[in-house]
């Protein structure tokens, strides 16, 4: 409209400069007549003047139309030629500006597009020269994506914040078998580049691993660690860690291998279970049953009243071990108790972490003596240093100690923890108080009790007073471990298949919504819905919702969300041929109130993106009050972008787009293909829209609301 304006306001200066003269020299000769010759001129000209007002009408018609057909051909065409050659350069080389308008149009059009073609031979020659460039750098890359995934286990390598940049499948399907709630749903999984770990794995555990790794670098060891967590679901997980080394020592990342012991529990608690119900009285029955043999063999002439009583004996005992067999085939599966899994953890590490704990968060001195430096315990040293912070928590709101000592020592099998400190003795009532309570440390709450993290290591903890030095101790004792004969370095190699992976993750900082990152360094969820007509508001529901994500600028087809949802009313026939779903694949499907929760989680910390959003979005909006589930991030609208970066083009259909843009899809109006689409639209739309300046979250949504479609109601 500005350009229109701009041309209409040119030719009227035009007219002006072309009219001026004649007008000036009118009034000069108007000026010189006398009266009697101005009325003659005067009624003259009156009596024409019908006339020549129709003629200047007709007149100003004919320009007007000749000025719109000159704007048409010349000033819009070449408008939108500029718009076509801006996609030629960046979204879709291969399209070709259309020879239209008058001959000089049709002629620049045409050295355009051979311009256009003699750049893409050149293009062509530079892409296959990098392509052999990179020839062997793929092999190698394809090499290592081979080998990660035939892995067995489950690897995750993340950033130093927790973000996911890497997994195999076995990894992906793992965590797919774990989904637990509204994760379920779909099929989803709780992994994903870019998405956080801690959503898996509990933050503390992670962090804690982390210091590991750091102390044991620092003191020259092996960087690895080892820990057990549960999963919302209840799950086991063994979990070991080692670092991603970045320049001078430093680290980038780590990389996780997670193995699901759940099963290996359970089946070996049946195991121990059994046992003790099989052995359980058995001693007492075989005595019975030997001694009943015995004074048969004995006295072979007994009277038979007496053997008969001898064999009953027998008789009987053979019986009940039967009966007992019988039930615990049947019924050990039943009885099973959890137990905790326990690594093997070099003692000093396990007070060098807690000393450091409890300095950063208690600000209370702490000093050693008397470590054995060569002892190893079997223990979870999460739950074990947690123990430790809570009870010099306790000390420090009671006792007010000046400082905490830590000893180490072993006695045959049991290795003694002691925590020390100078005080005012304290009742057994106390310390029982503290051992049933649940607890705490800092901010941190755990769901153990400090007796409940002593049974599951099969130890014990006792409070004992040294009145010579007039000083006290908390003594933990815990099982002696043998370790592991650690691998050489050149055995460790790091292989895998990175079937799901982004190395430029590793400089990922943070994935909550800034309106003022950029727009290709953000995470987004592109998603399509399928209903059943086109009235939300009159009573119309969504029967299947589509979505994939977009992380690092890359559209991630491997991590989708796709569910039909029971509309709960009757399907429109004439939809039917449009999205292709019928009331057989809408029955026994789950209902909204299932479904938009689990599209919630699936979409968390990030941007929204839909072609034709409003409508979409007022779907969602309608289910508020029904589901509670509300969509408060940013919303982009790719037919707002594409109006944005192309004003001038006549048409903002999805199709249109992806014409222009050169972007093809497999078949449309199945709402996670349409996503798809929308999704390799918008990645195309970034760049066209960073050459106008718009490079923000922000500055998008701004530049979309002045455009005439958002205007748009649902």
């Amino acid at each position: 409209m500005k350009a229109k304006y701009r041309f209409i306001a040119a030719i009227v200066v035009l007219a002006l400069l072309m009219t001026g003269p004649f007008v000036v020299t009118s009034l000069l000769v108007w000026l010189d007549m006398k009266d009697a010759e101005r009325t003659m001129l005067t009624e003259l000209l009156l009596s024409r003047l019908p006339v020549g007002t129709l003629m200047t009408l007709f007149g100003f018609a004919i320009g007007a139309a000749v000025l719109h057909k000159l704007f048409k051909q010349y000033v819009e065409g070449l408008l939108r030629m500029a718009e076509t050659l801006r996609l030629m350069l960046g979204a879709n080389r291969d399209f070709r500006v259309t020879p239209d308008g008058p001959p000089e149009v049709r002629q620049l059009a045409q050295a355009a597009n051979d311009l256009a073609a003699q750049r893409d031979a050149l293009m062509d020659d530079v892409d296959a020269q990098i392509a052999r460039a990179k020839a062997s750098v793929e092999e190698e890359k394809n090499r290592l994506a081979a080998l990660m995934s035939e892995l067995a286990q489950a690897v995750v390598v993340c950033n130093l914040d927790g973000r996911i940049l890497l997994y195999n499948n076995r990894a992906r399907l793992q965590f797919k078998a774990l989904a637990q709630g509204p994760t379920s749903v779909s099929g989803g999984a709780l992994i994903g580049l870019g998405r956080s770990i801690f959503s898996i794995l509990d933050k503390g555990q992670v962090e804690h691993a982390r210091e590991v790794i750091v102390q044991r670098l620092a003191a020259g060891k092996m960087p690895m660690a080892h820990f057990i967590t549960t999963t919302r679901g209840g799950q086991l997980l063994r979990v070991q860690m080692v670092p991603v080394m970045a320049g001078e020592g430093g680290l980038s990342g780590y990389v996780l291998t997670v193995e699901n012991i759940t099963r290996s529990i359970e089946e070996e608690e049946r195991r121990d279970q059994a046992l003790h119900t099989l052995t359980q009285g058995s001693r007492s029955a075989i005595g019975n049953i030997r001694a009943a043999v015995a004074n048969l063999l004995d006295y072979p002439d007994m009277e038979p009243e007496l053997r008969e009583r001898f064999l009953r004996v027998i008789d009987d005992e053979v019986a009940r071990r039967s009966v007992v067999i019988d039930q615990t085939m049947s019924q050990f599966s039943d009885s099973m108790k959890t137990r905790w899994p326990l690594e093997d953890i070099l003692g000093i590490d396990v007070i060098a972490a807690a000393q450091r704990r409890i300095e950063d968060k208690l600000k209370l001195p702490t000093k050693t003596e008397e470590l054995d430096d060569a002892l190893w315990m079997r223990a979870d040293s999460y739950s074990l240093i947690f123990a430790l912070g809570f009870l010099a928590s306790k000390l420090q709101d009671h006792y007010a100690p000046r400082e905490l000592r830590f000893r180490l020592s072993s006695e045959g099998r049991l290795a003694y923890l002691d925590l020390i400190w100078s005080g005012p003795a304290m009742s057994s009532e106390t310390f029982y108080t503290w051992e049933m309570e649940v607890m705490q440390f800092g901010s941190e709450t755990s769901p153990l009790t400090l007796r409940e993290v002593i049974d599951r290591h099969g130890g014990e903890i006792w409070y004992q007073r040294e009145k010579a030095a007039h000083r006290a101790f908390f003594r933990f004792v815990l099982p002696v471990a043998t370790p592991e004969t650690e691998a050489a370095p050149e055995e460790r190699r790091v292989t895998g298949r990175p079937e799901y992976y982004d190395f430029d993750l590793f400089k990922f900082e943070d994935a909550s919504i800034d309106l003022d990152r950029k727009l290709s360094e953000l995470a987004y969820t592109v998603f399509d819905t399928e209903t059943t007509g086109l009235e939300p508001s009159n009573g119309d529901e969504i029967i299947q919702i589509g979505a994939a994500r977009i992380v690092n600028n890359r559209l991630l087809r491997q991590e989708v969300f796709n569910q039909i949802v029971d509309p709960e009313r009757p399907l429109r026939p004439e939809g039917i041929p449009i999205h292709g779903i019928t009331e057989d694949m809408v029955r026994g499907q789950p209902t909204i109130d299932v479904v938009l929760p689990a599209f919630h989680e699936f979409c968390e910390e990030t941007v929204l993106i839909a072609h034709n959003a409003a409508f979409d979005m007022r779907f969602l909006q309608l289910k508020e009050e029904r589901t509670g589930i509300r969509f408060g991030q940013p919303v982009l609208d790719t037919l707002l972008l594409s109006a944005v970066a192309h004003p001038n083009q006549e048409s903002h259909k999805l199709d249109d787009i992806m014409t222009r843009l050169g972007v093809v899809i497999g078949k449309r109006h199945n709402a996670l293909e349409d996503a798809l689409a929308t999704g390799e639209v918008f990645l195309k739309l970034v760049p066209l829209l960073e050459e106008q300046g718009i490079v923000t979250v922000r500055q998008a949504l701004e530049a979309s609301e002045k455009t005439y479609f958002a205007r748009v109601k649902y």
